[in-house]
């Protein structure tokens, strides 16, 4: 049997396309194969992101604020985001809502295997999994299988966090204020910070987040948790109720859009933001311009983003200081956030501000290392 239509890897890249699929309701009559290495049936994970409007998957926000902190060098301010909203997603509710609805439509497979190969050429174009070839008309790919060799003046940076789900037993947070970045830890390792989510008045997700060249030892991100609930959150008497471990590239690293019949999705298409991480709001774009495109045309390419070399020289010129002179995080997302109105910032993170809003966030940082970065890159 040959597919119409195999989405390789079923994280968040893979499932946000199925369901765009599915909710434009265009693909009834469409075979379409999803398959992954494992089923998708813990909570492994959070996304979190921001929105003006509610979005394809607003049913299954597990918390949402209009209002978050910023804590830095010598600065500490209560962001309000509206007409942003601030929105976090569990992990195991994204994977549950989708394979619910992927069960309702019978012209989808969802498939457990191993993908030991994906291959496109001008005759063929297949995956193969567990030594069995499936073949396709179009493969939607969001395995990196492995990291991609840099060149000149491309960098490839970490993000790595480690998160605690803790349980007070005092009322300690305001579950209507999140904390977005909180730079106030030791920087000994790198630019480092944490955010915190809170959920309830005793409990909330606390992340201890990295952007460096190299992991560090397990005990490491412990520590620096345990130090800063006792220091910040100031409780003694907690439990860890989850934890969770992950790590994202940054990086400037131009990944391949296409390859014959191959159409790269997710990180593996370079649709996580290189100075920052996000990810989620980025891959649910990119899926709904896919489907857009198949829909019009039959062909699942679609046009590059508007301004998308713009803000890739914008990543790689922080990207570039952030590789040479780590320590200088600290500061830099400090200056972003005090300087600037918080919805000048999210619309610069999303890829979607003016040039009124560049030339004031770009003015606002600090001068020298951000000019000698763009000359770099130029």
């Amino acid at each position: 049997m040959t597919y119409d239509y195999i989405i390789a890897g079923s994280g968040c890249a893979g499932l946000s396309l199925a369901m765009h699929m599915i909710h434009s309701g265009q693909f009834k009559d469409k075979n379409i194969l999803l398959v992954d290495k494992e089923s998708k049936s813990k909570n492994d994970r959070t996304w979190c992101f921001w929105e003006t409007e509610a979005g394809l998957f607003e049913s299954i926000v597990y918390k949402k604020w209009q209002q978050a902190w910023f804590h830095g060098e010598k600065y500490s301010g209560l962001l309000q985001l509206s007409p942003y909203t601030y929105k976090l997603i569990r992990g195991i509710d994204f994977y549950e809502h989708c394979y619910t609805i992927l069960r309702k439509h019978k012209n989808f497979d969802v498939v457990t295997g191993n993908i030991e190969e994906i291959e496109s050429n001008q005759h063929e174009a297949f995956v193969k999994i567990d030594g069995h070839k499936i073949h396709g008309r179009y493969i939607f790919n969001s395995i990196l299988f492995e990291q991609p060799v840099m060149k000149k003046k491309e960098y490839y940076l970490l993000q790595h966090f480690k998160g605690f789900l803790i349980e007070t037993a005092e009322p300690v947070f305001n579950p209507d204020e999140a904390t977005l970045m909180d730079f106030r830890v030791d920087q000994q390792h790198g630019a480092t910070f944490v955010y915190t989510m809170p959920f309830s008045p005793t409990k909330a997700l606390v992340e201890y987040t990295l952007f460096t060249n190299e992991l560090l030892q397990p005990a490491q991100y412990e520590e620096g948790l345990r130090n800063y609930i006792r220091q910040f959150v100031t409780v003694k008497d907690y439990k860890v109720k989850e934890e969770e471990f992950g790590v994202i590239p940054m990086t400037n690293y131009r990944f391949p859009t296409t390859r014959h019949n191959i159409i790269y999705i997710g990180t593996a298409g370079g649709q996580t933001k290189a100075s920052s991480g996000y990810t989620f709001r980025f891959i649910q774009k990119h899926s709904a311009a896919i489907v857009a495109q198949l829909i019009k045309t039959g062909e699942p390419l679609p046009p590059q983003a508007p301004d998308e070399k713009k803000f890739h020289f914008y990543d790689s010129v922080l990207l570039n200081i952030l590789h040479h002179k780590n320590h200088l995080g600290k500061k830099i997302f400090t200056d972003l956030f005090k300087k600037n109105k918080p919805q000048q910032v999210l619309r610069f993170l999303d890829n979607e501000s003016s040039i009124k809003d560049e030339l004031k966030i770009i003015s606002s940082l600090p001068t020298l290392p951000f000019l000698k970065a763009a000359l770099k890159q130029l």
